[in-house]
């Protein structure tokens, strides 16, 4: 049975829907760039960077992550980072990606809006024409800074929101709420961006619902604490509110003990329009399809498990409705054609 579903993961298009572009940056890049760049890493090479990979928390993860963004610099540097991680995807039969950046920690290096957003997106242009993957950019800000340099950094983008889908709220999630953010999310839907909030990762089930109630989420990045509020369950499924969970992540910084304790399915039986994603691939090891085979090797998941997960990334994401369409016609004949295998 293992043998049919990895072949199945490997076969179904799929969309990620929460990935971190910082996140995919593998240390063999890292130290490419740094030498590029003549910066010194406080590791003496790509296995000594591995090593350091071990996190009991999301802030020692974050430690590690922003300094690895000092690398970072130029328009060719975000280029490289984010056409690499478009390239490995195309392998995994990713159909159609939603990438996070997080602009303040490169403007706070003097790095500048516009060349962040040139390297981004000709990659993602390149990538769509090489390999037929479809994109959105989301713009993240980082909750652990203020609401006031959240503001500005908005206002600096104003002039690029003809490339940006779309806006999201990462980074520590202990002691920030969503609610610290009300005003900026108020301005960012009166611009017409979508929103999509982390949420019930570390902190607890209340988060989801500020950020449902508060912030007008379109969706929820994690959102594991929200098994602890039964009502809240049954709002998100009865909204259809998308959850964009990534078990590998969330065993790597502890917010499950183990990938058998990962409540993926139970949302999934629940009705809940759950979704499976890498969120930092590079840190937390494995791209889609190995959080995929993550989950077939500690959970009970079956054929149409898989299937319902790669249709509800199809769904839940920001797909105009005839791209949308297509790629969810597209999905049901490779689903049909594997169950069916023609003569």
């Amino acid at each position: 049975m293992s043998q049919s579903l990895t072949h199945l993961i490997q076969q179904l298009p799929k969309a990620e829907l929460h990935l971190h572009l910082e996140g995919s940056l593998e240390p063999e890049l890292m130290f490419k760039l740094a030498r590029r760049n003549q910066i010194q890493l406080p590791y003496a090479d790509e296995a000594a960077l591995h090593q350091a990979y071990q996190f009991n928390n999301l802030q020692e993860f974050l430690d590690l992550y922003y300094q690895g963004t000092s690398v970072l610099n130029t328009e060719e540097d975000f280029y490289d980072l984010t056409f690499a991680y478009m390239k490995r995807i195309h392998a995994d039969q990713v159909i159609h990606t939603e990438v996070f950046f997080d602009p303040q920690a490169h403007l706070a290096r003097g790095v500048s809006l516009e060349t962040q957003l040139r390297g981004i997106t000709h990659a993602l242009a390149e990538a769509r024409h090489q390999f037929n993957i479809s994109y959105r950019l989301i713009l993240s800000f980082l909750r652990h800074l203020s609401e006031e340099e959240a503001l500005n950094t908005l206002e600096q983008a104003l002039p690029y929101l003809d490339q940006i889908a779309g806006v999201g709220l990462d980074s520590s999630e202990r002691g920030q709420p969503p609610e610290k953010f009300t005003r900026l999310f108020a301005r960012c839907h009166a611009l017409g961006l979508k929103v999509t909030i982390h949420a019930g990762e570390e902190g607890p089930a209340e988060y989801v619902w500020q950020a449902l109630k508060l912030l007008n989420a379109e969706r929820i990045d994690h959102g594991n604490r929200a098994l602890e509020d039964a009502e809240l369950l049954i709002y998100l499924a009865q909204q259809g509110i998308p959850l964009t969970m990534c078990p590998l992540s969330n065993q790597k910084l502890c917010v499950v003990p183990e990938l058998d304790q990962h409540p993926i399915l139970q949302l999934l039986e629940k009705g809940l329009c759950v979704t499976v994603n890498s969120d930092d691939p590079a840190y937390f090891g494995g791209y889609i399809n190995d959080n995929f085979q993550a989950l077939v090797n500690h959970l009970p998941v079956l054929p149409h498990h898989i299937y319902q997960l790669c249709r509800n990334s199809l769904i839940a994401s920001w797909m105009d409705p005839s791209e949308k369409q297509q790629a969810l016609n597209q999905l049901a004949h490779v689903w049909e054609e594997l169950k069916h295998p023609s003569t």
